[in-house]
């Protein structure tokens, strides 16, 4: 490539000195401001692609679920605790199919039908009080319309109360424009950590098994025959013995609870006395 010049009237073209674009000085110089405008165009690039991500999210939670709702899943579920902490069982209502489903694996059935679990979470919110409160920790969709989440109960200034942890399962189901809960799977931290025997107790049961499939088989079909038959081998020969003994007991710890209730009431009545 030639040096640039500079022609004057009457005069023969002269190069400029020192600058000549094929120096090796030149070209880099060229070459880094090239890669600096290529580095902003692409930043700009990911900015835009960004924004548009951002502004399609709903959309996005839409397809990939299949849901023509207003909300995904995760929201739902985050307004199902918001419910239960407020204490408004009007709204937690809307968010409940009304044949839904809510199986808490602390209790011997779950609970079937909306009236049922609106039944179990009145009492639940009654219990709680004011001050405990759900809090929840990661939610995580599934396939479809499902979600899942670990939760504690939580009391003043957020410490949690021990015990309390769990997760929970929900499965969703659009009526309208509503995305419904339509089954939930709860379960619970145990206060009782048996920890090692856990495993030595399942090693002996799963021996059990090995050795006797045929009775493990009939065992599986129905679990209830063991503790049914349990049940009438204590109604028949235990019961007769034990419950005169249990009523005993009972009556005995009653009549101490009268006697510490009357002396606590004398207590209080001299303090008022003198007191004043």
């Amino acid at each position: 490539m030639a040096a640039p010049s500079i022609r004057f009237a009457g005069q023969t073209p002269r190069p400029i000195a020192g600058f000549a674009l094929s120096s090796p000085p030149m070209r880099a110089a060229c070459q880094l401001k090239q890669n600096r405008v290529k580095q902003m165009q692409q930043g700009i690039s990911s900015i835009i692609k960004g924004i548009s991500k951002n502004k399609s999210v709903s959309h996005c939670l839409a397809v990939q679920t299949g849901s023509n709702s207003n909300f995904s899943p995760s929201e739902t579920i985050e307004q199902f605790y918001t419910c239960i902490n407020d204490n408004n069982l009007e709204q937690l209502a809307k968010l409940l199919s009304d044949d839904c489903r809510y199986n808490d694996l602390s209790f011997p059935q779950p609970f079937q039908g909306k009236k049922d679990v609106l039944r179990f979470f009145e009492q639940l919110t009654s219990i709680m009080g004011k001050n405990v409160k759900f809090r929840i920790g990661h939610v995580c969709e599934g396939d479809g319309l499902t979600a899942a989440t670990d939760w504690h109960l939580a009391e003043w200034q957020r410490k949690q109360i021990p015990f309390t942890r769990g997760c929970s399962f929900y499965e969703c189901a659009e009526e309208g424009k509503n995305l419904l809960i339509k089954d939930a799977k709860t379960m619970r931290e145990s206060p009782i950590k048996p920890g090692i025997f856990v495993l030595i107790l399942l090693k002996i049961v799963t021996t059990l098994f090995d050795d006797f499939p045929k009775a493990t088989e009939r065992f599986l079909k129905n679990p209830d025959v063991i503790p049914k038959t349990l049940l009438k081998i204590y109604n028949t020969f235990l019961r007769p013995f034990i419950s005169p003994l249990l009523a005993s007991y009972i009556n005995l710890w009653k009549l101490v609870a009268r006697l510490l209730g009357f002396a606590f009431s004398i207590i209080r009545y001299i303090l008022k006395i003198f007191i004043k």
